[in-house]
Formats: structure tokens, C-alpha cells, sequence
């Protein structure tokens, strides 16, 4: 029990595994002389389910703690700039229905609730638009910075849009070839434990047997070492979050100089939505649905509809089908094993959670690293409550964007809005903010997946109704809105005239690099 933890063994590989294996690897070269080992072992002839093309702006440091050079990673990744998700037709479903959830604060967030002041004005432009110049930043296509700007360092703060496929193999090289993590390209036969439970070993076709102290499951929905060998069981959420289809497809742009959008487009669809992100070569595009209120042709057509408007001939491009099933284990981690990714859990692709989830399981595991296995259960206890907090509140964040819509034009859009079907904690935080803006102090944790800034986006975003103040605001107070207000239409202005496009940074990023920081 007191013998230390000396080697990780990570089953799987994928963006999961691999992005947990130079989290952790970093992190011990950095803090240890040697003595330690991280293994990886994957199968040769698994396909890569991918979690998605979307990332958070933590994946900024990520990468960078990782010893990464982001100039490299989007010249080999297919890498674009992300500031935010668009969201149209998710409230009445007309043309001109549509709100940002941008990646920037509103001004002078840390001190000041702007969301009362906006109420309290009966502004006619848009929250997002009123307290944040990104907005204006993404509706040009603008990037986030110049070629002037360091590596990792922002102008307007950024996310990625990546190619799931490369940013594996991207990160397989990192790995290996720098921070000496262990790559095993073979089949796990059998899991060994002790007698306590413990996970002991793997049996592998080819390699033999590979013993461990630390066992990570990255092995995507089948769950093979929490799900099977822990008997963990599943959580699902399918009776909050109706969508349990996707089908995805790569679309060529008309031109090498196309624009590239810089934002996610989710755009409401009858019985769904579908997810539209631009990368330098291609754009990703995919709809996401509810098999219960449509079928699998109607989605298909749907989908062919939106791909139309920007590509002729969406019909010759090669469908891929997948399916969702919402929902969690109910711990995260047992005995000396632990989920990360599709084996903990998958929602849906809505506010790209699922790679943010694997990037901070995998900070977590590396930052509060058990000396020893009688360490272990204290560190997964607090592992767990963490994580089951945070899943519980990336479900409430997902079902708020649906539970708001005003659409009645489809069963799908009707249900989502059931009172049966949305979450006790959910249904608290709206009857308080019937009355109160959202802020700090609404939430339990000081880091927060979803801070209440985006909950200001999404609520007024889609015309939530929060009664202003019967209190007023002091004349001083107006003032110092008014102020900030001002300085978000001047720094618009001027990011507007002075920042490139993502085509053009993208261009000359390729043909100079960046400096590093």
C-alpha cells in the first residue's frame, strides 16, 4: 500500500489517450528525476471514434505544457482559429434568429455585472454584442491575433478547430519521441487482478503480460477496464438530452481562398441541429438528431439541404453514421483505475465539452498524482466528486440551450421544454435568476466548466427574462456601465480594422511561423 506509483498504463490511444499520456508524462519529466514509466497500448486495427474537432482555449495550455510549438501544431493538425460558437435558429427557427456564446469575458467581468445594466437600459443590440467586441470579430471571419503575436498568446482569446485524426498522430509523435512515453501497438486479450479488486495486469496477443500500478481507460464507449472489469455502471441521460444520432462528412471548399469561418455554427434543424466548423483544408459537417422524433433518411435530407448551400453536390461525399447514447459512469474512478474520455462518458457534441473533459481528467490525475495506493483513495474520492459535479453541470448547461427555444414547429423542440424532463438543479438556478442576474457566486467550484458568463450569453442570448432591480441603480453605478459599455463599441473598432483574417493569419503562419513565446 505504501510502495509508490511507478508506472502508468494507459489502455487506448486516440485524442483521449494520448492527449492523457503527454499530460502525464510531461508533468513527471518536468517534477522527477526518472524512475517512472507511461504506457500506452493500443490496437492496430481499432478505428479512431475521435471526440471531436472542436476545442476549448485551455487546449492552449495544454499543448504548451506539453513542450508543443502551437506553430507546428497547426501546421500539422489542419489547425483554425475558434472564438466562440454561433447559434442560429435554436429560439424561434427564422433566418434572423441567432446568438453568440463567445470565448472573451464581458468587460471588466471579474468586477462588474454588465447583464443588469444591460437589462436595465432595454438595449436593442444583443448582450453578447453590447458587452464583448467578439461578436464583431467573428461575424468578419477575424482572427483572434496578428503574425506579430507570440505563440499561445491572444489579442482576443481563442480556442481550435482541429482534424481529430491528425492531432492524434500528432500527439503519438510528441509523445514517444520526446516525453518517452512507451507505445504498445497490440491487442489486450484479458485484464488481471489482485485479489483486492486491483487491476494487476493486461494480457496483450503479441507483447505478453503488462503490469502496472496506475491503470487509465482511454478504450472509447466500450468501457473495457471501468466498465467491464470494474463493473462501473452507466448513467444515462437520455431523458434530459433527447439527441442520440450523428452523421458527419468532410465538405471541400469552393476555392483555395474561401473564407474560414471563426466560430462553430450550430444551426437548429427540425428534429436537431447541425455543427458547421471551418479547418484551413475542408470544413467539418455534421447533424446531430433524435431518432425518437425523426428517421435516419429525413435526417440524412436535412443534412444534404444545409450542405447545399456552400457545396453542389453534398450526395457524392462519403457519410459517416454515429451513435450517441448520453449519459456517464457513475464513478469515474475505482480501485487503481481510471476512465478518461468515451469510457467515462459522452453527451454530445454541443459546446465541444468532450475534449475539455479529457484535458482536465488528465490535469487532475497528473497535478494530484498519488504517492502510493493507500493515497489513492483520497485522491479518487476527490476525483470523483469533482467530475460528478462537473458532468452534472455540463448536462444542465447543454439542456439550457434547448429548455429556452420557442419553437413549436416539431415535437422534438416541444419536449425539450417539458418541465419533467429538466434537471431539479436547473429548474433552482432559473427561479433565482428570474430575479437575479447570474454571477460568481451562483456556483460552487472556483473553476467552474461553464462560469457565469456563459450563462448570461446563452440566458439573453435566447431572450430569458430576468426582472430588473426594484432597487435601481445608483447614479454611479450607471456611470461606470456606460463607461465600459463605450470601451467594448472602441476596442471593436479597432481590433475590426487592425486584425487579418483566419485565411490570411492561417497563410502566413504556414509560410513564416510564429515566435515563440
Amino acid at each position: 500500500m505504501t510502495n509508490p506509483i511507478k508506472s502508468v498504463v494507459i489502455v487506448g490511444g486516440g485524442t483521449a489517450g494520448w492527449l492523457t499520456a503527454g499530460t502525464l508524462a510531461a508533468k513527471l519529466k518536468k517534477e522527477h528525476q526518472g524512475g517512472y514509466s507511461v504506457t500506452l497500448v493500443e490496437s492496430p486495427d481499432v478505428p479512431i471514434i475521435g471526440v471531436g474537432e472542436g476545442t476549448w482555449p485551455t487546449m492552449r495550455k495544454t499543448l504548451r505544457m506539453m513542450g508543443i510549438r502551437e506553430t507546428d501544431f497547426i501546421n500539422q493538425c489542419d489547425v483554425s482559429f475558434k472564438q466562440g460558437a454561433k447559434f442560429a435558429k435554436w429560439v424561434t427557427g427564422k433566418e434572423d434568429d441567432f446568438y453568440y456564446h463567445p470565448l472573451v469575458l464581458p468587460q471588466d467581468f471579474d468586477n462588474t455585472n454588465l447583464a443588469q445594466h444591460w437589462l436595465q437600459s432595454g438595449a436593442k443590440r444583443s448582450f453578447s454584442d453590447t458587452v464583448c467586441y467578439q461578436d464583431a470579430l467573428c461575424e468578419r471571419g477575424l482572427a483572434p491575433k496578428t503574425i506579430a503575436t507570440p505563440e499561445y498568446a491572444a489579442v482576443a482569446n481563442y480556442a481550435y478547430h482541429l482534424d481529430a485524426g491528425a492531432f492524434s498522430s500528432f500527439l503519438q509523435k510528441h509523445c514517444v519521441e520526446t516525453l518517452g512515453v512507451k507505445h504498445v501497438l497490440d491487442h489486450v486479450t484479458s485484464v488481471n487482478n489482485l485479489i483486492n479488486g486491483d487491476i494487476k495486469s493486461l494480457n496483450t496477443k503479441e507483447a505478453g503480460e503488462l503490469a502496472g500500478d496506475l491503470f487509465i481507460d482511454c478504450t472509447g464507449f466500450k468501457s473495457l477496464l471501468l466498465g467491464k472489469n470494474q463493473q462501473v455502471p452507466f448513467k444515462p441521460c437520455d431523458d434530459i438530452l433527447f439527441v442520440d444520432k450523428a452523421i458527419a462528412l468532410h465538405v471541400p471548399y469552393q476555392d483555395d481562398d474561401s473564407p474560414i469561418a471563426s466560430h462553430t455554427i450550430s444551426t437548429g434543424q427540425l428534429n436537431g441541429w447541425t455543427w458547421d466548423i471551418g479547418l484551413p483544408t475542408r470544413k467539418g459537417v455534421g447533424h446531430v438528431y433524435s431518432s425518437h422524433h425523426t428517421d435516419d433518411d429525413s435526417a440524412y435530407q436535412e443534412l444534404m439541404e444545409y450542405v447545399k448551400q456552400s457545396y453542389n453536390a453534398p450526395e457524392q461525399l462519403s457519410v459517416r453514421e454515429i451513435d450517441i447514447k448520453a449519459g456517464h459512469r457513475e464513478v469515474f474512478w475505482k480501485r487503481n483505475c481510471v476512465a478518461i474520455g468515451l469510457s467515462a462518458g459522452f453527451l454530445e457534441p454541443l459546446e465541444a465539452s468532450a475534449l475539455l473533459l479529457v484535458e482536465i481528467s488528465a490535469e487532475m490525475v497528473a497535478e494530484q498524482f498519488p504517492a502510493n495506493r493507500k493515497t489513492m483513495d483520497i485522491v479518487s474520492k476527490r476525483f470523483n466528486e469533482t467530475f460528478l459535479y462537473r458532468w452534472q453541470r455540463i448536462i444542465d448547461f447543454l439542456k439550457l440551450h434547448y429548455m429556452l427555444n420557442k419553437r413549436n414547429d416539431s415535437q422534438f423542440w416541444i419536449d425539450h421544454r417539458d418541465p419533467a424532463t429538466i434537471p431539479e438543479s436547473l429548474k433552482d438556478m432559473l427561479a433565482l435568476w428570474q430575479f437575479q442576474t447570474p454571477w460568481h457566486e451562483d456556483f460552487t467550484y472556483a473553476k467552474e466548466v461553464f462560469p457565469a458568463a456563459s450563462y448570461q450569453y446563452v440566458l439573453y442570448g435566447m431572450g430569458f427574462e430576468t426582472a430588473t432591480s426594484p432597487l435601481g441603480m445608483s447614479d454611479s453605478s450607471k456611470h461606470n456601465a456606460d463607461i465600459l459599455f463605450n470601451r467594448n463599441i472602441a476596442q471593436a473598432n479597432k481590433l475590426v480594422s487592425s486584425l487579418p483574417s483566419n485565411r490570411e493569419l492561417l497563410k502566413k503562419i504556414r509560410q513564416y511561423g510564429m515566435q515563440t513565446i
